[in-house]
């Protein structure tokens, strides 16, 4: 009786947490941007050792800008998962003659993996608005070359981390829409093949919309 007893008051007291999680997979997609940054190469002499570039996002050419992310809803106000980013940047400068690269891009994404905690708040009309901040790596294809000797692949290139914000709107029981902001800085130390590094850390900003499925 004492062992029925406990289980019934454990369950009872479990019951009101697991009415309030939820399972929720987001897609995403949007406008993505990066700031200039200094790109430096050790151990090749056939690159300079620093180079100041100027990055684009073309973020709706092909392969286009996106993210998929999946969050477990502990509570109402408190929830945490994982976020892929399928971020992108171009050295606008490369192509130009007399410049030291004929290709320096993360076309194929200058990708990011990170694991994410987030904070949502009262509704207000409907609208719910968020936060989140997360840390995880950075997966990016490499694409570099100097018409002589190219790096072309993906790669583990170091740590990377992200902040967000933005308001979700629910459009039936199960699904919902979301806009927000999300900053992303990822620090890249690409191997390059036939000897060397190449160094850089890249911000981007983006401005995401996206639709959810929960359950």
């Amino acid at each position: 009786m004492l062992r029925t007893a406990l289980i019934a008051a454990s369950a009872a007291a479990f019951l009101p947490l697991a009415a309030h999680a939820e399972v929720e997979l987001s897609f995403y997609g949007g406008a993505q941007s990066a700031p200039h940054s200094d790109v430096f190469i050790s151990g090749d002499p056939d690159y300079p050792t620093n180079t100041r570039v100027k990055w684009e996002g073309r973020s709706f050419d092909p392969p286009p800008y996106y993210g998929l992310r999946a969050t477990y809803w502990a509570s109402d106000t408190f929830g945490y998962g994982l976020d892929f980013t399928h971020t992108k940047v171009y050295s606008s400068d490369a192509s130009r003659d007399g410049t030291p690269f004929t290709t320096l891009e993360f076309t194929d994404g200058l990708n990011t993996l990170t694991a994410n905690a987030y904070r949502r708040f009262q509704p207000m009309g409907g609208v719910t608005p968020y936060v989140g901040a997360g840390v995880g790596l950075a997966i990016p294809h490499v694409e570099v070359s100097n018409g002589t000797t190219s790096t072309l692949g993906y790669q583990v290139t170091g740590p990377a981390a992200t902040v967000l914000a933005g308001a979700t709107y629910p459009i039936s029981d199960r699904f919902s829409v979301f806009g927000e902001y999300k900053f992303t800085y990822s620090q890249n130390e690409a191997d390059l093949d036939g000897g060397g590094t190449l160094n850089t850390d890249i911000i981007t900003n983006a401005l995401n919309v996206g639709v959810s499925f929960s359950f």
